[in-house]
């Protein structure tokens, strides 16, 4: 996948589904540049076309959300500012807004995942083993409800273009060492309740996330890194309408590209290229982008 453009100064280093990464040009810098496209994927596959400004929404909501979590993170100072026009000279223009320069950090291979409520690939064990990723869960919740307490899934991170995988947390502790998976789970719960409380503060339930750390090569010191609880890395569902809905689905309506997934599970087989996306579907997902944005930071 192409880099999302040349920016001068700075040495493309990959490209994933949504997020091109580059290098500061010069031996001695640990500086990376952080772009956020428009591009969507779903079912492991990157459509077209993306979602216009989307970019923007997600840079904007890891901003803001870095702002507020008590845990140290990977912005460099030039970022703490952002949007005012602080970071205008490390940023290139070309990227401006949608892009964060970070530190380097040696990241852990896991994918630290908490659900709080049951969901998705949740749901879809419950039914089957009354367990998600194996941990056992009483009888008689329903799609949608709210966990007994947040859930701690962790997940390796595998080589780019391969899939992540569910691991336990023993798996965890093989890979990182006991005390580091410990303080990845205990970070990662701490982070959750944080911010789900924040979230309510809003009407807005945080379902479920992602989190990426590493340790700072400088100070050693557990660093929370790439993205944060954007619609993106999260499931969100407005608290008024979960409340209210008729149907589990419906209450479940959430502020990412849940849009997209549906339309795409409606319209392919999943063989051969995806179609393209329709206008009014990519206004739509732009549209719930947009939303949550304004409802989380107004």
């Amino acid at each position: 996948m192409s880099a999302s453009t040349n920016l001068p100064g700075w040495t493309h280093l990959y490209s994933g589904k949504v997020r091109d990464l580059y290098e500061r040009e010069g031996a001695a810098s640990d500086a990376l540049l952080v772009v956020a496209s428009d591009r969507v994927s779903a079912f492991d596959h990157v459509l077209s076309p993306g979602i216009p400004g989307k970019g923007e929404l997600l840079t904007a909501l890891s901003l803001w959300w870095f702002d507020r979590l008590d845990i140290p993170n990977h912005l460099l100072p030039a970022d703490e500012q952002a949007g005012d026009g602080t970071a205008a000279e490390a940023i290139p223009t070309e990227v401006a807004g949608r892009a964060m320069l970070v530190q380097k950090l040696d990241m852990f291979p896991v994918e630290c995942v908490v659900r709080g409520y049951l969901t998705g690939s949740g749901w879809k064990e419950y039914v089957a083993s009354r367990s998600v990723c194996g941990i056992p869960l009483p009888d008689g919740l329903n799609n949608g409800d709210r966990l007994p307490e947040p859930l701690y899934t962790p997940a390796y991170k595998a080589p780019m273009g391969e899939h992540d995988e569910n691991i336990s947390f023993e798996a965890s502790i093989e890979l990182v060492g006991e005390a580091d998976a410990t303080a990845l789970r205990d970070a990662s719960l701490a982070i959750y309740a944080q911010a789900s409380a924040i979230a309510e503060e809003r009407g807005v339930i945080l379902a479920d996330t992602k989190f990426e750390f590493g340790r700072n090569p400088h100070t050693g010191v557990l660093t929370l890194g790439d993205e944060v609880l954007t619609s993106d890395s999260s499931r969100y569902w407005d608290a008024d309408v979960y409340a209210s809905a008729a149907t589990a689905e419906a209450r479940m309506a959430s502020f990412d590209k849940q849009i997209v997934r549906d339309w795409l599970a409606a319209n392919w087989d999943q063989t051969g290229t995806p179609p393209e996306l329709p206008a009014e579907i990519v206004e739509k997902t732009a549209s719930r982008y947009r939303e949550l944005l304004d409802r989380l930071t107004a």
